[in-house]
């Protein structure tokens, strides 16, 4: 099915796969008062996934899927940390060796996260770029299994099962914000609304420096940026899948960009009002919608947070630098 886009089919035997495995997690409902219409607004909890990210819906339904003599030699990644950290524990529950290559700059809470599950790590460069350069030595020298970050259909129909299990829990959702890294997960939750609930719209939001899937929307095909930075280390790769960008074509209402400030604002509001640890990227869509660039703030709406990964000494300073900020915008 390359170059396809994954089909509700797809997706449901995704989450027959997964199920055992990864968690079916909470749709929480939002305390009345805690942000405009916020009695219209549901989050999306992946950041109290296996893992700590909703990364391992995709791992686990990639690798459930390789032949045992072939999965035998073990199976590695390239990842800036939640994915890496995801094939670690998806190998770990197969029983197979795994590794994973991360940027020079991945956060130590990652890498310990890691290691914790048993994967060797190897560190390269500073890109997506680098990393897969890297992780395809390796695989060529000792024979293993590339589980691919973002770009491959068992990727997107695992990550897809987070989109099925939003309308099965809140079937009058009219809305959907989905952090954008590689677009894995936006083209998964796009994949499984469009099937459930084609009435609802499905937008990607970005931060403003690295903006690679908005840039290639703009272009009508996938580009490379020639650098990105944000503080949403997790949604910092410098291109699209091919695979991901056909979804995000046919399937995503926009793609919105935020800022860095908004998103740490977004952070904070996460830990102060719904005492949540979240992560940069993941606090991108609550950024979104604080940040007023969306039509019609009454819509149903769910939020993805995608992951809650994240350093706790960081986390803290920033919860206590934008709170007071967070609390105005909100």
């Amino acid at each position: 099915m390359s170059g396809q886009l994954i089909t509700l089919d797809d997706i449901r035997a995704a989450a027959e796969r997964i199920g055992g495995v990864a968690r079916r997690t909470p749709l929480l409902a939002m305390p009345s008062g805690s942000l405009a219409g916020a009695e219209k607004l549901r989050l999306k909890c992946e950041n109290l996934q296996r893992g700590g990210a909703f990364k391992l819906r995709g791992a686990y339904n990639f690798i459930a899927q390789i032949g045992e003599e072939q999965r035998s030699l073990g199976v590695i990644t390239y990842s800036s940390g939640n994915h890496g950290r995801a094939v670690a524990l998806a190998a770990r529950e197969v029983g197979v060796p795994a590794v994973v290559v991360v940027p020079e700059d991945a956060p130590d809470v990652k890498v310990r996260g890691i290691r914790r599950l048993g994967a060797e790590v190897f560190f390269e460069g500073t890109t997506s770029v680098q990393r897969k350069r890297r992780a395809e030595e390796i695989a060529g020298e000792r024979g293993m299994v590339i589980v691919p970050p973002f770009d491959h259909p068992h990727i997107i129909a695992g990550q897809g099962t987070a989109g099925l299990e939003i309308v099965e829990d809140w079937p009058e959702v009219e809305r959907v914000l989905v952090p954008v890294g590689g677009g894995g997960l936006l083209a998964g939750v796009a994949a499984a609304i469009h099937a459930l609930a084609p009435r609802a719209d499905v937008y990607g939001v970005e931060p403003r420096g690295a903006a690679a899937m908005r840039a290639s929307m703009e272009a009508g095909h996938p580009v490379e940026l020639d650098s990105v930075a944000s503080v949403a280390d997790g949604l910092k790769p410098v291109r699209p899948g091919d695979l991901t960008f056909a979804h995000a074509r046919s399937l995503v209402r926009e793609i919105l960009l935020v800022e860095d400030e908004e998103i740490l604002k977004a952070l904070a509001w996460c830990a102060e009002e719904c005492r949540l640890m979240v992560e940069p990227s993941g606090a991108a869509g609550v950024a979104a919608l604080m940040s007023e660039r969306l039509p019609d703030p009454w819509a149903p709406t769910v939020i993805v947070l995608s992951g809650g990964n994240v350093d706790p000494v960081s986390w803290g300073g920033w919860v206590k630098e934008y709170g007071q900020m967070a609390a105005e915008s909100a």
